[in-house]
């Protein structure tokens, strides 16, 4: 009785372990993008309807994930957001982390971070009830959308093509984001429209 008992522990303990939470993410492909309300690290609020007709993207950043510093020391996010943002692009940054977790950054540490990385969104936004995150079903820091000027969801995924922590990759990788840009620059929707996202789990 007592080693089933324990037999019985263990495997609820296992349940436990492996069971995440499930949701289901009202954005989708084609569709168009769901409209949220978020506050930057400055105190504004943004809406996504601010940005009609304009193309827009959404980046699910957690500063201490390594994989986000992958993009962000080697250069490659900066840079994508400087030239995205320079052609017009709304370039969102989103921290889905709740209180108290990896990357919860207050406004000023997020400030120091921006600086010393040369991090280049339009707006950094705190979502830190996981409202926003869940609402896209966004998985992963990085975890990449575009949204083009008709309000579409027009991309959902990974930055690009190789799922690694290595800088090294990133010359040999396809950039998703900037090919699916490319693509809504010529009126177009993207030959990709969705990848699977790699890094950390969004820390919900």
């Amino acid at each position: 009785m007592k080693h089933s008992l324990k037999r019985l522990f263990v495997a609820a303990g296992m349940v436990a372990i492996f069971s995440v939470p499930t949701f289901a993410a009202k954005a989708k492909i084609g569709e168009l993008a769901p409209n949220f309300t978020l506050t930057d690290i400055t105190g504004e609020t943004h809406q996504l309807s601010d940005f009609a007709g304009k193309t827009v993207v959404l980046e699910w950043v957690n500063p201490d994930c390594p994989f986000v510093v992958k993009h962000y020391s080697s250069g490659n996010m900066p840079a994508l957001q400087s030239s995205s943002t320079s052609e017009g692009v709304v370039w969102l940054a989103i921290n889905s982390g709740s209180p108290g977790t990896q990357g919860d950054y207050d406004p000023a540490e997020v400030m120091a971070w921006m600086e010393k990385t040369g991090a280049a969104p339009s707006a950094y936004l705190r979502d830190q009830d996981g409202t926003v995150g869940r609402l896209y079903g966004a998985k992963t820091t990085p975890h990449m959308y575009v949204i083009n000027p008709d309000g579409k969801l027009v991309y959902d995924g990974a930055i690009d093509s190789i799922r690694s922590a290595n800088q090294r990759d990133i010359p040999k990788a396809e950039n998703y984001v900037a090919t699916a840009l490319a693509a809504v620059k010529s009126g177009n929707m993207p030959e990709r429209t969705t990848t699977q996202p790699y890094g950390c789990s969004v820390k919900y």
